[in-house]
């Protein structure tokens, strides 16, 4: 039975064949699907993004004047799965004063010596603003699990069992997440999930064309060779970790335009149903609107 205190936890109700509800159906590395069995035409694929995009820009718009909730997007995919491209497509269009993405790398000297959450903390949407997160705190549970030399330097004296870390780690993630979406921030996570072949093609890619050989990172490659460890580890988070209030998508990604379409809809549908409005004019200001144009005329 609901709480009273549920009321206030803002949950994004977007309902796609995409969100994983491990309450009615866990996944496992089965079901890490990354193509689409309707790709669609690539050049249609493009246009319903613009439109939909349009079609955001009025929601943006009502975000930034109530300046009552805020929006964070988390993107998490492995290397070359196509987030920079996808925000660029998705969002770039967008009035950059309601639009900021943060991109978060390897953790500094400093951050590692913050709890796991505080980088991350500092560069949260503001109300009546839109965050975009390219990496996020999900990388203390993916690519730390998978190499957990990484703990070293967050643990000076040493941890004994790693393997008791991560559910810990899940819990207050959960839990930071339930305080953000109770504070009036409305949560997506989008899993980017590339098969192995695309990624040896889109690296292929980076070293033949000189535009992109800048790019291409000889670390990445050797990532490759950890993929049933990724896929454990990302199965085990968002059974952990998607909720109704901060909710996780698994977009297939080998198909680019495809994904970007489906990230669009979903941001879209969860816009929509925020039912955010223009603030109402001051009733001091209202009442002398007509002899305010009147002096602005003459």
């Amino acid at each position: 039975m609901a709480s009273a205190a549920d009321d206030l936890i803002l949950k994004p109700g977007v309902k796609s064949r995409f969100r994983i509800n491990p309450d009615s159906r866990p996944i496992n590395t089965g079901d890490l699907i990354t193509a689409f069995d309707d790709p669609g035409d690539p050049e249609n694929n493009e246009k319903q993004i613009k439109r939909i995009g349009k079609q955001m820009q009025p929601l943006l718009s009502r975000l930034q004047a109530s300046q009552s909730h805020s929006v964070l997007l988390i993107f998490q995919a492995l290397d070359a799965a196509g987030k920079d491209s996808l925000i660029r497509a998705v969002f770039s269009k967008q009035d950059p004063a309601v639009i900021k993405v943060a991109a978060f790398k390897s953790p500094s000297k400093i951050e590692s010596r913050h709890d796991f959450l505080w980088r991350t903390n500092q560069q949260l949407p503001a109300r009546g603003e839109l965050c975009i997160f390219n990496r996020s705190y999900y990388e203390e549970v993916l690519v730390v699990r998978v190499h957990e030399t990484f703990l070293n330097s967050q643990y000076p004296d040493g941890i004994s069992n790693p393997d008791e870390l991560w559910p810990l780690r899940y819990q207050a993630i959960s839990e930071y997440e339930k305080h953000l979406a109770a504070s009036g921030t409305l949560i997506l996570k989008f899993w980017l999930n590339v098969s192995q072949d695309e990624q040896k093609k889109r690296f292929l890619s980076r070293l033949q064309r000189p535009k992109k050989s800048w790019k291409f990172n000889p670390n990445d490659v050797r990532e490759m060779a950890f993929r049933p460890a990724y896929d454990e580890a990302f199965t085990d988070m968002v059974n952990a970790t998607s909720s109704d209030y901060a909710p996780w998508f698994m977009i297939p990604a080998d198909d680019k335009p495809r994904a970007r379409v489906e990230v669009a809809k979903i941001v879209l549908t969860a816009l929509e149903g925020m039912g955010l409005d223009y603030p109402q004019l001051d009733p001091s200001i209202s009442g002398e609107l007509d002899a305010w144009q009147t002096r602005l005329s003459d």
